[in-house]
């Protein structure tokens, strides 16, 4: 059972009472004929028809309904202000019309937080302020709690009392509800992600993409270096993952002759949890029939600067202490060009892991990867170190590594490489793409080739998947795949450094 404040024991004190002489604090049924937004709109066009003329001025009736935000008694007349997905609109409570007990019970029973239903007639204020002069009103909802935010409250004697806002991180996350019940900034967040998700849907749509469902349950995990979270399907006794990518699914849509399709959805991942990684999060991949890695960079980048400009107006993004520029084209840089210059070493002299590990080691001393990775990850770990940090503005990097990069087609005449690139921006990974792999015999070799090479427990192994290899050999379209975080898209377009900031419930520790 919760164990209640001082405050909250009042409040509840005044729930009693309500009940006590009739009055529902929780009625079944509100009324709303405008939002703050529309009543405003509609009283300012009808002062504009009215004129000048002090006999016709406008009568604008209304029936509003929102969380009080402040209020403040003075005398026979009482002044509130609501807040509703609009925005804030002040309350006008007098005496004359109302009486005085109905004035007296306003200011004793309600309280900030709760939700009321006002009708009455709009009028202007001396101060300019659109304000419902309230004729009726009653309670819709009681609040309990009282919600965090900075509140100046005016007490009988003018004296003024400040109660501090909601500020941490941690609880901002945590109770998230409250979080945005008094954070309009963070409401208009959420709302710029969900046009974020529809720019996204809109630009692919428009290219005569189809949009699909894959499996969230799947019975073997694929298409994505992360080690999975497993459950048990009791009915068919057998374990089965949350999907860490959609890839393999929406690959098998290619030989099934839909040629361009995509899915916006969750993807997990049971791994560490950092200010660009949750473990539930929102992907987007989409697969193009007869393009390649090259195709699919243009397209990547026309996504992007068109989702850019419909969130923010601007191509151009503010993120912290740098502006990013989305426009077309991006900069685009060679992994072997990029390491070289940032790190000195050329991993086209290096051919095996072995060797790689030594050049490592004596150019950068005690700075060096697990002397047991692979080849490809320790170029992996070259770019984390130091190349990643250095891609600021919106770039291509590609030709990567052919030992991570499973799924991808080499790059003829090279095949310790492949044909991938990933996006970068603010010196973080963006998206991944690649032209896929089709040849139905290479893929297997490769599933056998990481099932020998990497270890039982190992988050990059991938699983051999003999359905998806069986789908292949039906024969699959040369194609180019593509695969994006959405929410670090969001925090770029938003100019948040944390992911859980565009997460309405990121995962967190449990509360002791």
């Amino acid at each position: 059972m919760a164990e209640y404040s001082t405050l909250e024991k009042i409040r509840l004190q005044k729930i009693e009472e309500l009940r006590a002489e009739g009055i529902d604090p929780y009625p079944t049924r509100a009324e709303r004929t405008h939002t703050s937004t529309q009543i405003i709109a509609e009283f300012e066009a009808a002062e504009v028809a009215a004129g000048d003329s002090p006999e016709s001025k406008p009568e604008v009736k209304a029936t509003l309904a929102g969380r009080i935000r402040a209020s403040r008694a003075m005398g026979k007349v009482s002044f509130a202000h609501i807040e509703d997905v609009g925005g804030k609109i002040q309350l006008f409570f007098r005496s004359n019309e109302l009486g005085k007990e109905r004035v007296d019970f306003f200011n004793k029973m309600f309280d900030l937080g709760d939700f009321i239903q006002a009708s009455g007639v709009m009028f202007r204020t001396k101060t300019g302020e659109i304000t419902l002069h309230v004729h009726d009103f009653k309670l819709l909802a009681k609040s309990v709690t009282p919600l965090p935010a900075d509140k100046d409250v005016t007490q009988e004697d003018g004296t003024v009392i400040r109660y501090a806002g909601l500020e941490s991180p941690e609880l901002r996350a945590r109770q998230r509800y409250a979080d945005l019940a008094v954070n309009p900034d963070v409401r208009e967040n959420f709302r710029k992600r969900a046009a974020l998700i529809r720019a996204l849907r809109t630009f692919l749509d428009d290219h005569d993409f189809l949009e699909v469902e894959t499996p969230i349950l799947q019975p073997l995990y694929g298409g994505a270096a992360a080690r999975p979270f497993t459950t048990h399907h009791n009915e068919l006794e057998q374990d089965m993952y949350l999907r860490i990518s959609f890839e393999l699914y929406l690959k098998r849509l290619l030989v099934g002759n839909l040629e361009r399709v995509y899915e916006i959805g969750r993807d997990f991942r049971n791994e560490g949890v950092s200010f660009k990684h949750n473990p539930e999060f929102t992907q987007l991949e989409f697969y193009c029939a007869y393009a390649d890695y090259l195709q699919v960079m243009e397209l990547t980048e026309q996504m992007v600067a068109f989702a850019a400009e419909k969130v923010t107006g601007s191509t151009k993004v503010k993120f912290g202490e740098h502006e990013l520029e989305f426009k077309p084209p991006w900069n685009r840089v060679e992994m072997r060009v990029g390491i070289l210059e940032t790190s000195g070493i050329d991993i086209a002299e290096h051919k095996t892991a072995d060797e790689l590990f030594k050049a490592i080691a004596a150019q950068h001393g005690n700075k060096t990867p697990d002397p047991k990775s692979t080849r490809g990850k320790m170029i992996d770990f070259l770019v984390g170190e130091f190349l990643e940090p250095t891609l600021i503005q919106p770039t291509f990097l590609y030709n990567y590594p052919r030992d991570i990069s499973p799924l991808a087609k080499p790059i003829p005449g090279d095949p310790l490489t492949v044909e991938r690139f990933e996006g970068y921006a603010a010196g973080f990974e963006l998206c991944n793409a690649f032209t896929e792999l089709n040849d139905p015999i290479d893929q297997e070799q490769r599933f056998v080739d990481m099932a020998r090479d990497y270890t039982d427990d190992e988050e990059e192994k991938n699983p051999l998947d003999e359905d998806y290899l069986r789908a292949m050999r039906y024969g699959m379209p040369p194609n180019g795949g593509f695969g994006m975080g959405v929410d670090r898209l969001a925090m770029l377009l938003l100019n948040k450094h944390s992911i859980r900031e565009v997460l309405l419930f990121p995962a967190l520790r449990k509360e002791e």
